[in-house]
């Protein structure tokens, strides 16, 4: 299993494999058309509160990571799940957020990548 991140606003690409939404929430101002998604995993993005305190906190990445981790972890079962769906194939997460470093699907992708 090969799992990489980009944004969903970045041009499809043969090369992204499956693609995989990883937003609670449908990007803005992109039409479904054009974001060629195989899988919207809404279930396995962060909890509205969370993303809702993280955006309030400025950027608390250190603290998002820690929250997030404990989401994931208490929502191991979705997680599973999507790894038996992206099988071995090639995967591309994708996300809306404008920090390419900070986000969390640069997050999921690890948590995803440990699973047994």
């Amino acid at each position: 299993m090969k799992i990489h991140v980009k944004r969903v606003y970045a041009p499809p690409a043969k090369t992204d494999g499956l693609r995989v939404l990883v937003d609670r929430l449908w990007p803005r101002g992109l039409s479904k058309e054009a974001a060629r998604i195989d899988i919207w995993a809404k279930g396995i993005a962060p909890s509205h509160e969370l993303r809702r305190w993280f955006h309030s906190q400025e950027g608390n990445f250190t603290e998002f990571r820690k929250r997030y981790r404990k989401e994931l972890g208490e929502n191991e079962q979705e997680a599973r799940a999507l790894r038996e769906q992206i099988g071995r194939r090639k995967a591309t997460l994708l996300y809306a957020s404008k920090a390419d470093e900070h986000n969390h699907a640069q997050l999921l992708r690890e948590f995803l990548e440990r699973l047994d």
